[in-house]
């Protein structure tokens, strides 16, 4: 397995040309291709590693064609991997093909699902070959600096000052360098909160990966197979989670058990609450996503919801856009905020269209999921158009899995054929 450790470290920091918050997808994609460009760049990571449980598993077409285009496509082929090719929902006792991933075009006709940890540990390892490019890990951020750049607490504890003509914030949903730049995102409301889980299979039989939504009378869950276990979502109203839990764990194991069909060997895997981790399901849009010498990109520009599995895809698209766009003027020292309204301009309408997109799917589905008046008399018209017509289910593969805009991988990082 790669390791993080193989990325370059510098143990004394003083001054790069593109500081990059956070070594999630969207960070390592940027730095990865902005050092391809001569650019140096800086990625700070404030974790001492990229294992994370419960984080996004799902690699889009868009991003293995990315790969491919960067020389990293038969690297990425040895990662421990399953491909996902149909989303099936069974609402009451109808089953339902809501996407069907193999009508899609292009050479990557499926979702792939490997460990974040394993896909991040790649990208630096590729990073790492370029004479400018530098991955400090536990590196927390402090702030921004008076003049450019950050401040951050590095893995020794030690406080140190990075100058940067551009800092861009990777850092997430709770974005540090969102709030330091002054920047406040518009929140969209949104009716539920997942809870994560691990229950483990009790036989592989060796098939594609699946994911599978179940709705039944007031619960609602998807569950992804990843081989020895099935990586699970159970949805909760929005805020109940305080509420729920104090129901105890084994009406937890109760409802997930009877919606999935787990039995009790399975489901005794479950301990306790702490093997249930919550996600704070938050939507929220940024109406600007730079400042002075500050871009935003991924989350920290666009919260999206976990419905469909976009929000891996739709930052490492911001990613390529920004290198992209910002590369040139980096290097020429002439980067101004023009540049990074540019990036913005550039990716707007895709975010706009993905989370009109998920905000029509917690309407349509997770609202009446979670009143308990979805059934298969009540199965949305979508839905059932789509299963009564199955080549339909390739509009629904191409918006999930490839989205409105695929970004095209700038000529400077393309590596082999």
């Amino acid at each position: 397995m790669a390791t993080a450790h193989s990325a370059r470290y510098n143990s004394v920091m003083g001054r790069t040309r593109c500081c990059v918050v956070g070594g999630g997808p969207a960070g390592m994609v940027l730095g990865l291709l902005l050092a391809r460009a001569g650019v140096e760049v800086t990625v700070l990571e404030k974790h001492k590693d990229f294992f994370r449980d419960f984080r996004g598993d799902t690699v889009h077409p868009p991003t293995l064609m990315l790969l491919d285009e960067l020389g990293l496509g038969e690297r990425f082929a040895e990662l421990p991997s399953r491909r996902l090719e149909k989303m099936r929902m069974l609402i009451g006792d109808a089953t339902i093909v809501a996407a069907d991933f193999s009508r899609i075009p292009g050479p990557h006709k499926y979702i792939s699902m490997v460990p974040q940890w394993d896909f991040l540990n790649l990208l630096a390892e590729a990073a790492a070959e370029e004479p400018t490019f530098t991955l400090e890990m536990g590196a927390e951020v402090l702030g921004l600096r008076e003049g450019g750049g950050v401040r951050y607490r590095d893995a020794d504890g030690e406080e140190r000052e990075l100058a940067a003509s551009l800092v861009v914030g990777c850092d997430g949903r709770d974005s540090l360098i969102r709030a330091e730049a002054g920047l406040a995102p518009k929140e969209y409301e949104v009716p539920m909160d997942v809870w994560w889980v691990r229950v483990p299979k009790l036989e592989d039989t060796g098939k594609e990966a699946q994911v599978f939504g179940r709705f039944e009378g007031g619960l609602a869950g998807v569950t992804m197979d990843r081989g020895d276990y099935f990586q699970t979502s159970y949805l909760i109203r929005k805020g109940q989670d305080a509420a729920q839990r104090a129901e105890g764990i084994e009406k937890f194991r109760e409802r997930i058990g009877g919606l999935f069909g787990w039995n009790d060997e399975q489901l005794s895997e479950i301990r306790g609450w702490d093997d249930v981790k919550l996600l704070n399901v938050r939507m929220s849009k940024l109406p600007h996503w730079y400042s002075d010498r500050v871009l935003c990109i991924g989350d920290a520009a666009h919260a999206m919801s976990p419905v469909g599995g976009m929000g891996v895809n739709i930052a490492v698209q911001d990613a390529v856009a920004a290198a992209r766009i910002l590369a040139a003027p980096l290097l020429r020292g002439t980067l101004t905020a023009r540049d990074l309204a540019r990036v913005q301009c550039r990716r707007a309408v895709a975010v706009a269209l993905a989370q009109k997109q998920q905000l029509e799917e917690h309407k349509m589905l997770i609202e009446p999921a979670l009143d308990g008046t979805l059934n298969e008399r009540t199965v949305p018209l979508p839905l059932r158009i789509s299963d009564r017509f199955p080549q339909l289910t390739a509009l629904a593969a191409f918006m999930g899995g490839i989205g409105p805009l695929r970004e095209k991988t700038p000529a400077f990082a393309r590596r082999g054929s």
